[in-house]
């Protein structure tokens, strides 16, 4: 027994007990030692990300009308969402986003599509095309915009020059003041500006499918067309997917390109409904307002992203 109680290690000491580099190293082989590592991360989205989103549903709730002080900032309830039913303005906006959203997606995937298989061919010079592909998306909105809107100028623009030199055109046109075409021009101006960024994802995509599938399908006789129905994008559809969500977002989000060309105008012919709520908040002094406007565009995307992930099929691959 002497001998048990003389090999028996010494019992630790206070101090031994409450060192902190023992207890870390005691904590990080337990599994809390993962949820320590995700602490600062998850700080920083609470910070960044949960506390403005919660804010903003919580504002749409009240009144914020910084052009009225003597109204408060009491809450309203449903005032803000009731109030949408019957603006004309909000339901115009919700018609144009669609069709801004819908036509500028379609173009930019087709656009990228085609430029992504042009450039995976590996021919001469197919990487200086690549760079000089993507010059547009690196762009700031800002630059491209204020560009584009001085070449369709009415008096002055080189894309007017050319179209009526040609016979295209018999007069300078302006496209951003006629209600007819100010839309369509805005579409272009954004499928010229963001197509690169489905060629890069899409280029992306195509290197991962093994050259194999290919060479069976020219075997068995199956054309391009046929080769691109059944293989490409069939194996590029969790990579569409995301892109065609994260361009939504982007567009849906942004109001940046139209407000520089257009405003809104004319006649609320290309108002859409980021570019109201921002008008709302920084124009009229409606927060309360402009945060039900946001509220709003948040239940859609959020609505559209599940639907078309679940159209799409894409989790169950």
């Amino acid at each position: 027994m002497s001998r048990v109680a003389a090999a028996s290690p010494p019992p630790r000491s206070v101090w031994d007990s409450l060192n902190p580099v023992r207890l870390l190293g005691e904590l990080s082989e337990t599994r809390y030692w993962m949820y320590l590592l995700l602490l600062p991360s998850a700080l920083l989205i609470t910070a960044v990300v949960l506390y403005p989103t919660v804010y903003g549903f919580q504002m749409s709730f009240h009144e914020m009308r910084l052009n009225r002080p003597a109204l408060g900032t009491g809450f309203v309830g449903l005032k803000h969402y009731a109030r949408m039913v019957s603006d004309p303005i909000f339901w115009t906006s919700l018609v144009n986003t669609a069709a801004w959203v819908t036509s500028s997606i379609i173009l930019e995937f087709l656009v990228g599509l085609i430029a992504a298989l042009a450039l995976n061919r590996n021919l001469p010079g197919t990487k200086v095309l690549a760079v000089l592909i993507l010059i547009p998306y690196f762009l700031p909105n800002v630059v491209a915009g204020h560009m584009w809107a001085l070449m369709l100028d009415p008096r002055l623009g080189v894309i007017n020059d050319v179209l009526v030199r040609i016979g295209w055109l018999e007069s300078y046109k302006a496209w951003f003041a006629d209600p007819t075409t100010a839309m369509g021009a805005a579409i272009v101006v954004e499928v010229w500006h963001s197509f690169p960024f489905f060629t890069l994802l899409i280029m992306a995509g195509l290197k991962g499918i093994p050259a194999d599938l290919y060479k069976a399908a020219d075997i068995d006789g199956a054309g391009a067309f046929s080769q691109l129905r059944l293989i490409t994008l069939p194996m590029l559809k969790t990579i569409i997917a995301a892109a065609v969500i994260l361009r939504v977002i982007g567009l849906v989000n942004s109001p940046d390109l139209l407000l520089i060309l257009t405003s809104g105008g004319p006649g609320r012919s290309t108002q859409v409904l980021s570019l109201y709520a921002f008008q709302t908040a920084y124009k009229d002094f409606n927060f309360g307002y402009a945060g039900a406007l946001s509220v709003v565009m948040f239940v859609l995307l959020m609505g559209f992203a599940y639907i078309y992930i679940r159209l799409s099929k894409v989790n169950q691959d």
